[in-house]
């Protein structure tokens, strides 16, 4: 576009909507506008700081995809996804095409196969914050505000929380302005906002994460999966690609040197990768709900297959032993982070797809089944409290709501992994490993610690691996089922 004196907004040139039927040719045009609209606010963004404030407003906007549909017609519905309920239209932003290549191409792809119709991209009218355009730049930054002799905001869009929010999968937007419904579970926003935290929490680049994430709350899982990854990486059979750790530091070969890390981010997270995404990655979350729901509320933009939490708990019944496994069937949530985002009275079920891959994995790694099973696993109720000390309080109350729910094993990530997973409509399920039995008289003190960890964590990480291996060859129109998916839900998984 060429510089107006008479325009107050410069823009990239303007494009029509194209319509297509072909889903790999319909990215191939979100690819292209984004990189379009990414590179004029970076060239303009270089220009203004070195030059100063031009005098007006620079914008770009990010691509849509838009369906348009008018029958009633039923469809499939055995699939929980890639459908509309009713006529109407529909509409979402896109960012990072490039990430995000393969589940558009599958989310297009069932659209226009289910009604029949085309979709239409072309630019939408939501602009591009100027922080997420230079995202990942390395010669670029965005300076504070106040370092610039103007208002960066003057001259730039930033970061707008009227469209960085939830209010898609919380149910409480179903209608945006223009009358469109939501195609997605997610706007673009919020999905850049979420990449550039998980990029600050866990010190590796969103493109390293792959669709099967573990989470542990014990930095002894991590040297587990290294080992498990270096012993993976030698097999040429194994299907796995590379291993990254902080800092994005990358081996593909069972030798290859890892860094100490000066500074460990928030989250240290590891992946082990495979050549088609189905790897899995390794979350530290560290302890409490706040951190659980932290990583997983950025952790779900990235549309994952599953989650799971391997951690350690206190059991709850004398019958148990320290290393037992409790397999999560319900949860009892008195973690309070998620209360204004999904009710208490919200029930969490169990996925029957993720409790019997779990099961079997217990089985396979222990060599123990059936009855025999029953000694070392124990399913029911999990509890998640948001107080790590909660024994030194007056114990009637919370022990009095424990034996009326039922619960088997009481920790602090758990529930809150499993109701954001109920949320964000990623299937999820839980592990954990009896490390202490606080009620019983058995605490969790340093030398009984270090026999346990060392006799127990190997084999419980294990179990997490296995049970991802089998999800993974499960196909994901069994695993996203649709006890995930209410009756007014976006097309999108």
């Amino acid at each position: 576009m060429q510089d107006d004196p008479q325009t107050t907004t410069l823009c990239p040139p303007a494009r029509d909507h194209q319509s297509f039927t072909d889903a790999a040719a319909a990215v191939d045009l979100l690819a292209a506008l984004y990189a379009e609209a990414t590179e004029f606010l970076v060239g303009k963004f270089s220009e203004t700081v070195a030059k100063g404030n031009p005098g007006r407003r620079i914008r770009a906007f990010y691509p849509e995809i838009r369906l348009t549909v008018t029958s009633f017609d039923k469809v499939d519905s055995r699939l929980s996804f890639g459908h509309v309920s009713s006529p109407g239209t529909f509409a979402t932003t896109v960012t990072r095409p490039d990430l995000f290549r393969n589940y558009l191409i599958q989310q297009i792809e069932l659209l226009v196969e289910n009604h029949g119709v085309s979709v239409d991209i072309g630019p939408s009218d939501t602009p591009i914050p100027v922080h997420f355009a230079v995202a990942g730049n390395p010669e670029v930054s965005v300076p504070q505000e106040g370092v610039m002799d103007f208002s960066l905001r003057d001259v730039f869009d930033v970061p707008d929380l009227a469209t960085t929010n939830d209010d898609i999968v919380n149910g409480v937007m179903t209608r945006y302005a223009d009358g469109s419904a939501p195609l997605a579970p997610f706007t673009a926003q919020r999905v850049d906002y979420s990449l550039a935290r998980l990029s600050h929490y866990t010190a590796t680049d969103p493109t390293h994460f792959q669709n099967h994430v573990l989470f542990t709350n014990y930095q002894f899982y991590v040297d587990e999966f290294e080992a498990f990854a270096r012993a993976a990486l030698a097999d040429a059979s194994s299907g796995y690609t590379a291993f990254v750790a902080t800092g994005n530091q990358v081996i593909t070969s069972a030798d290859g040197v890892i860094l100490p890390t000066p500074k460990m981010p928030q989250m240290p997270t590891y992946h082990l990768k495979r050549a088609d995404g189905q790897g899995i990655t390794l979350v530290n979350i560290g302890v409490g709900p706040s951190n659980a729901k932290t990583a997983t509320d950025h952790i779900a933009v990235l549309r994952p297959h599953a989650w799971l939490m391997v951690g350690h708990c206190a059991g709850l019944r004398n019958s148990q032993s320290l290393g037992d496994f409790v397999l999560a069937h319900a949860y009892l949530r008195d973690d309070h982070v998620l209360d204004d985002d999904l009710p208490v009275w919200v029930p969490i079920p169990a996925l029957a797809e993720i409790q019997i891959a779990l099961e079997q994995a217990v089985a396979e790694v222990t060599q123990l089944e059936g009855y025999e099973l029953k000694r070392i696993m124990r399913t029911g109720t999990v509890a998640t409290i948001d107080n790590r000390n909660w024994e030194l309080r007056d114990q009637s109350g919370p022990v009095r709501r424990l034996s009326q729910s039922r619960a088997v094993a009481l920790d602090m990530e758990s529930a809150t992994i499993a109701a954001n997973g109920f949320r964000f409509r990623v299937p999820y399920g839980t592990l954990l490993c009896v490390s202490d039995k606080p009620l019983h008289g058995e605490l969790k003190l340093p030398g009984m610690a270090s026999d346990f960890y060392k006799t127990q964590v190997s084999r419980h990480l294990q179990i997490g691996i296995r049970a991802m291996e089998r999800l993974r060859a499960t196909p994901i129109a069994r695993l996203h089922s649709r006890k995930l998916r209410s009756f007014e839900e976006t097309a999108f998984l």
